[in-house]
């Protein structure tokens, strides 16, 4: 006797499982992934440490100066890539142009000598696993006994795993006369670190966090997220920001002779004098002019006696 529906009874138990375990498998799916090459990343953490050191130093005791940039202790280092010494020298030089830097392209029509170096430049990183890592000491035991079967290599079974690389620069730069070679600035070593981290959380990943990433990224693709690092108090920065647009405001005030075809002219700026070089309380006691003694007049002789007639 054949009862209607007992098929589908049967198939239910079986169908059950069978659905967890695709749906198991599509969760285990989603979000695995493995970063191919760090060559752009690598690139963004040095040109991004540059950016920011270079961005700290501030050349607006050098504004409205005659200034000749000298880049021959600045070189070429191999393996870094694209952020060269080119890069470098350009960057400085866009810092002391929005500083109103007047740079000269010949040291002898300066009045001024900017010299600069370079300490570090480069990236190191480091990997963590929470979990157990990947091994294959049970493989090399078992292949120097004979007769031992193969045994595979233990996997990496992690339950979260970071990739955290970081780069650095280090520059300095100081000013002098260029006649008479007398020091008239420093401005400090400027250090600057970028960094760049990836994560994973039960084989979903990467994260992407760091300073050369705008906000949150997975995959590549930013995730939007709620700040709580922003309080809202305002930061101090410099006149003209190394990592915005500006443009630099001109004067186009019409000549007052109409015969003259001109369009306007630049405002010339007043020249900015720079701070002695002397410490505070160092300075001579300049002299005090001594008032000039007057001549003393000479004494009057008395008239002569008169004779009566």
């Amino acid at each position: 006797m054949r009862v209607d529906g007992a098929s589908k009874l049967n198939g239910q138990p079986m169908r059950m499982p069978l659905r967890a375990i695709a749906v198991l498998a599509m969760i285990a799916a989603i979000g695995c992934g493995t970063t191919k090459t760090r060559l752009a990343t690598d690139q963004l953490l040095v040109s991004d440490a540059v950016d920011q050191a270079v961005g700290d130093i501030d050349f607006g005791v050098m504004a409205g100066q005659k200034v000749y940039f000298d880049a021959q202790y600045i070189k070429n280092i191999k393996g870094v890539g694209f952020v060269n010494s080119e890069y470098i020298i350009s960057s400085l030089r866009q810092q002391m142009a929005a500083a109103d830097c007047r740079l000269q392209d010949a040291e002898d029509d300066a009045d001024f000598v900017v010299e600069a170096r370079v300490g570090t430049l480069g990236t190191n990183g480091h990997e963590i696993v929470y979990g157990v890592p990947a091994n294959n000491s049970l493989s090399t035991a078992a292949n120097l006994m004979p007769n031992a079967p193969s045994i595979p290599t233990i996997p990496e079974l992690a339950l979260a795993k970071k990739d955290a690389h970081l780069g650095a620069a280090k520059i300095a730069v100081f000013a002098y006369e260029r006649e008479s070679r007398r020091p008239v600035w420093q401005s400090g070593i400027s250090r600057a670190k970028s960094t760049a981290q990836d994560f994973w959380f039960f084989g979903a990943g990467p994260f992407q966090r760091g300073s050369v990433y705008d906000g949150t990224q997975f995959a590549g693709i930013r995730i939007r997220l709620p700040r709580h690092d922003d309080d809202g108090t305002p930061t101090d920065a410099l006149a003209v920001s190394y990592r915005e647009q500006f443009h630099f405001p001109r004067s186009t005030v019409s000549r007052p002779m109409p015969e003259i075809a001109t369009v306007g002219h630049e405002e010339q700026l007043p020249p900015v004098v720079l701070p002695p070089a002397r410490a505070p309380g160092s300075e001579p006691i300049p002299r005090q002019p001594q008032p000039r003694e007057q001549p003393t007049p000479a004494p009057q002789q008395p008239p002569p006696p008169t004779i009566d007639q």
